[in-house]
């Protein structure tokens, strides 16, 4: 699976880790994350992340 980068805040989910401060689960890939979900730090949605080479 693969990694995104917040282009804001550069945090970055790992599907490996997940976002458990955000009870997201280790194994979710990000397409698969809720579309309200929004960045831990910095709160910006998924539209505001990109894939890592």
């Amino acid at each position: 699976m693969k990694k995104y980068v917040c282009d804001v805040c550069g945090w970055i989910y790992d599907p490996a880790i997940g976002d458990p401060d955000n009870d997201v689960a280790p194994g979710i890939a990000f397409e698969n994350l809720p579309e309200d979900w929004v960045c831990p730090l910095c709160g910006v949605g998924k539209e505001d992340f990109s894939e890592v080479e």
